[in-house]
């Protein structure tokens, strides 16, 4: 069991380590395009770049695995994506990063699902929930801690990308030193969307609403608190905040739902969001410094969309098809992301920076109404046939396999077949 623990520990902290320096990357991006005088489209641009990588190594990682091998995929993109960091240095040119951050996403989405496939490989059935869990919250802090490393050196200099470059290659130590088996390889996504439109166009309409807004507010947040008048401390704290809320606040959010119709607290949640972006909207302009007040549960509501959403197509969907429905949204999440950026991007160029505050608004208060239809058109999941809320965010398909009700799921399952008679 200690042994067990060490590597599990290892693994964890490793992946710290590189969400640590994807989070920072993000922030110094806008900051130096910014400095750069890039537009904000420009700046759209490139972040779509990355989710849309994302998106491209969901189909293509899988594929290099298995013809490579876990090992050498991961020292392959691993390598990779630790030099992305230092090209973005040596030349500020918004093709060019658009380039580096659409391979950045490809290499990224590959290293977790090694990784989170390694994790799967590892855990115990029985402990497969807290280790979700945990995962889950690493992500997030370490997203958090990265954008206060912006404080780090000189933001308009060579340190900051050299810093990711190092927390790239640090995270890859004690990842590539623990000794695992061979996992499974993982599978690209196949559903239809046809499919999962008929099984929940609410959690198909919340996962792809949610991308459009998390996107954008990693690509463009960061430039819109710096359009503000924020300072670079003020600007890695009001990224942080809002982190950390979407953390933390999703807890309460989510177990509230599971004893009453999360169609009603989504539609809360989201003309609560709404309100809060368009308060943000003022603030920004005649008081920005209380947008650091107001991060956190800005973080709290428009990060608990895309748990919602997938918790309520658990509710309705057969269990046997958890994963793949899961690996769906995953998927349409990635695809909003990919999209957001670019037209909040737009919006920024025409409106200013404030208005990222008004694109949030809108995406929201076009979720709260279509929620406030589908709640006309079918009854609430009756609270005995609901799957418990579960913690969620980035990841790769391979890390659906530690879904704590998906192990229910299966249980369920075996369970069935036991007490089946038999043929």
């Amino acid at each position: 069991m200690g042994s067990l623990l060490w590597r599990l520990s290892t693994l964890l902290g490793g992946v710290g380590l590189l969400v640590v320096g994807v989070g920072l990357l993000f922030s110094v991006l806008g900051l130096r395009a910014g400095a750069a005088d890039f537009s904000r489209l420009a700046l759209g641009l490139v972040t779509s770049a990355y989710f849309a990588g994302f998106v491209l190594g969901t189909y293509l990682c899988p594929k290099v695995i298995r013809r490579v091998g876990h090992i050498r995929a991961f020292a392959a993109m691993a390598s990779l994506a630790s030099t992305m960091p230092i090209l973005h240095a040596l030349w500020i040119d918004p093709w060019f990063w658009g380039l580096l951050r659409l391979v950045t996403g490809v290499c990224m989405v590959g290293l977790y699902i090694v990784v989170e496939s390694w994790l799967n490989a590892l855990a115990p059935s029985e402990h497969r929930g807290k280790l979700f869990a945990v995962y889950m919250a690493i992500n997030f802090v370490a997203l958090a801690l990265g954008q206060w490393l912006i404080l780090v050196g000189d933001r308009l200099g060579f340190v900051p990308f050299a810093l990711v470059s190092v927390m790239f290659s640090f995270a890859l130590l004690p990842i590539t030193m623990t000794p695992v088996d061979e996992p499974e390889p993982v599978q690209a996504p196949r559903l239809s969307m046809r499919s999962l439109y008929d099984a929940s166009p609410m959690g198909m309409a919340a996962a792809l609403c949610s991308g459009l807004v998390t996107g954008s507010f990693y690509g463009l947040a960061a430039s819109f608190a710096q359009g503000a008048g924020l300072g670079d401390g003020a600007v890695a704290s009001f990224m942080a905040a809002t982190i950390l809320g979407g953390a933390v606040f999703q807890w309460p959010v989510g177990h509230f739902s599971d004893t009453h119709d999360r169609r009603l607290v989504l539609l809360w949640v989201c003309l609560l969001g709404a309100g809060l972006c368009g308060l943000g909207w003022l603030v920004a302009g005649i008081a920005a410094p209380w947008l650091l007040a107001l991060a956190p549960l800005l973080g709290g509501l428009i990060f608990a969309i895309y748990g919602l959403g997938v918790a309520h197509v658990n509710d309705v969907i057969d269990s046997s098809r958890l994963v793949e429905f899961t690996g769906g949204l995953l998927l349409l999440h990635g695809a909003g992301a990919a999209l957001g950026p670019a037209l909040a991007g737009t919006v920024m160029e025409v409106a200013g920076s404030d208005s990222l505050m008004l694109c949030f608004a809108a995406v929201l208060g076009g979720l709260a109404i279509y929620t406030l239809k589908r709640l006309g058109v079918a009854g609430p999941v009756p609270t005995e046939e609901k799957a418990q809320f579960v913690l969620m965010g980035g990841g790769s398909q391979a890390v659906l396999q530690m879904d704590p009700r998906q192990s229910e799921a299966t249980g369920q399952e075996d369970a069935a077949s036991d007490s089946a008679p038999p043929h």
